[in-house]
C-alpha cells in the first residue's frame, strides 16, 4: 500500500483554501498543475495514477493541489478563472516554501501554466507541458481548436453520465474497456469535481485563449504531445511550441490524452529536460504470451441468475481458469470479473490451455471468448503493463463465442506445433497502430 503524503492548505486570494501535498526527493522544485478535474488524495488511492506520482517524486521534490473549486479545496460557486488559478498556484508556492520552481502544465492546466510563466518569469524556472492549447475553441484566425458542437456534446454527456467512465474512448482509447481503469476513472472524476461544477468548467474553456502571451515566455519550455490526442489535438501543442521563443518540441506516439497511459513515455522527456539526465524507472520487461479471456454475454447472465447465482457460477469459471493456466506452465495475473488475465512463457502453451478451459466452460453452462498476442510486457509488481497486454485485449474483444483468436506474431510463433489456424482477415485494433491480420484456432 502506497503511503499518501499530508493534505496541507495554503490561503489564496478571496479567503480561498486550497488543499496541496508535497512529495518526491529530487532536487528540482516542481508545481503540478493538474488538467480538467484532479484530487491530489486520489493520486494516491487509485492504480492508473500511483505509477505517474512515483516517478515523477523520483527526480523532483512536487507540489501538487486541487484547483479551487475541485477535489479537498474550498468550492466557490463560480469556477477558478485563469488569474485566479495563478493566485493558487503562488499560494501553494508560498506555503510549500518554495520560491522558483518548474511548472508541469497537463491539458486544462496548460493555459494558467503558461500564462502564470509569462506573468512571473522570476518564480518560473522552466515551463512543461503535456497534451494541452492555447485556446480549445476554434475561431476564424484559429480553425485547429474543437467545434462549440463538441463543446456541447461534452457538456451533455458530463451532465448525462458523471459519476461513471465518462468518455473514457477519448481520454484513454487503448485501455478504454479495460474494467479496472473504467472503474478508477470514474472515481476519480467523482472525487474531483461534481457534474454542475464540470460543467461549469466545460463552459468557462470556451472562453479562454492565452495565445498573445507565447511569445513573452522568456523560460526554457518543453512541449510534449501524443500524435493521435483525440482530446487535445497535436495542432495546438505544435502551435504552443512555434510560438514560444526557443521552446522544444517533442512529439510522441500514441493516442491517450491522459498522462497515466504509459507515463514513463512523457516522464523520461521531462526528467531529461529538467534536470538533464534520463534516469527512467525501467520495469523488469520480458517476453511473454498475453492471454485474455472474457464470458460471452455476461452481463444478460447475470440478469438472467442473479446475483447469489451467479456470483457461485464466476467463481466455478475461476476455479478453472485458475487450473488450466496452472497445468500450462502459465501465470494467472488477475480476474476480470468475467474474465482473467494469465502470461505464458510458450505460445503453444497458452494456446492449449485457452482451448481446454473454453472447452470445458461449456459444461457450466456459459461460452468463453479468447484472445492472445506475443509480445514484450513490462512486470509491474503482481500486474503487467504494456502494448502488448493492450493488443491482447483487442484480439480477445474481436473473439466469437467459444473461439481463441490470435495474432499474426502468435501464429508465426508455434509453427510446426500441429496447431492449425483459419483465417480471419486484417483488423484495426482500437489504439494500437497499423493493420493486423488475426487468426482463430481450428
Amino acid at each position: 500500500m502506497v503511503t499518501a503524503p499530508q493534505t496541507r492548505y495554503a490561503r489564496s486570494s478571496g479567503d480561498i483554501q486550497i488543499a496541496y501535498q508535497t512529495f518526491g526527493e529530487g532536487e528540482i522544485d516542481l508545481v503540478y498543475v493538474t488538467g480538467f478535474v484532479g484530487s491530489v488524495e486520489a493520486l494516491w488511492e487509485e492504480p492508473a495514477t500511483i505509477p505517474f506520482v512515483e516517478r515523477l517524486g523520483s527526480f523532483a521534490r512536487v507540489v501538487a493541489f486541487d484547483k479551487r473549486g475541485q477535489g479537498m479545496s474550498d468550492r466557490p460557486p463560480d469556477p477558478p478563472t485563469l488569474e485566479q488559478t495563478m493566485d493558487d498556484i503562488l499560494a501553494v508556492m508560498d506555503a510549500a516554501g518554495i520560491e522558483r520552481a518548474a511548472l508541469f502544465g497537463i491539458s486544462e492546466g496548460g493555459p494558467a501554466s503558461i500564462l502564470f510563466a509569462a506573468t512571473y518569469p522570476d518564480r518560473v524556472s522552466a515551463l512543461v507541458l503535456f497534451g494541452t492549447y492555447p485556446r480549445m475553441v476554434a475561431n476564424d484566425d484559429y480553425p485547429i481548436g474543437a467545434s462549440p458542437e463538441d463543446l456541447d456534446r461534452f457538456e451533455e454527456i458530463a451532465i448525462r453520465q458523471w459519476g461513471g467512465p465518462v468518455m473514457t474512448h477519448s481520454f484513454a482509447p487503448s485501455i478504454a474497456d479495460d474494467p479496472q481503469f473504467r472503474e478508477s476513472w470514474g472515481r476519480f472524476l467523482r472525487r474531483g469535481s461534481s457534474p454542475r461544477d464540470a460543467v461549469n468548467l466545460i463552459r468557462l474553456y470556451r472562453h479562454i485563449d492565452v495565445r498573445d502571451v507565447l511569445s513573452t515566455i522568456s523560460v526554457p519550455t518543453l512541449v510534449v504531445h501524443r500524435t493521435g490526442d483525440l482530446i487535445a489535438p497535436i495542432e495546438g501543442g505544435r502551435y504552443i511550441a512555434a510560438r514560444i521563443p526557443g521552446a522544444r518540441f517533442v512529439e510522441l506516439p500514441g493516442v491517450d490524452h491522459l498522462m497515466v497511459v504509459d507515463p514513463d513515455q512523457i516522464l523520461d522527456e521531462v526528467e531529461e529536460f529538467l534536470t538533464g539526465q534520463r534516469h527512467a524507472q525501467v520495469d523488469d520487461r520480458v517476453l511473454a504470451t498475453v492471454l485474455f479471456t472474457d464470458i460471452v454475454s455476461s452481463t444478460e447472465r447475470a440478469a438472467q441468475l442473479g446475483d447469489r447465482r451467479w456470483g457461485e457460477l464466476v467463481a466455478r469459471h475461476d476455479e478453472l481458469m485458475q487450473r488450466e493456466v496452472d497445468r500450462h506452465r502459465g501465470r494467472l495475473i488477475k480476474t476480470l470479473g468475467d474474465g482473467v488475465l494469465a502470461t505464458f512463457d510458450g505460445p503453444a502453451r497458452a494456446i492449449r490451455a485457452a482451448q481446454i478451459a473454453a472447452r470445458a466452460t461449456r459444461d457450466l453452462g456459459i461460452d468463453v471468448r479468447a484472445g492472445l498476442h506475443t509480445g514484450e510486457v513490462e512486470l509491474r509488481g503482481d500486474d503487467i503493463a504494456g502494448m502488448a497486454v493492450n493488443i491482447g485485449a483487442r484480439v480477445a474483444a474481436l473473439a466469437g463465442a467459444g473461439e481463441v483468436l490470435v495474432s499474426s506474431t502468435v501464429k508465426d510463433l508455434v509453427v510446426g506445433s500441429g496447431i492449425e489456424f483459419a483465417e480471419r482477415g486484417e483488423h484495426r485494433l482500437k489504439g494500437v497502430p497499423g493493420e493486423w491480420r488475426l487468426y482463430a484456432v481450428a
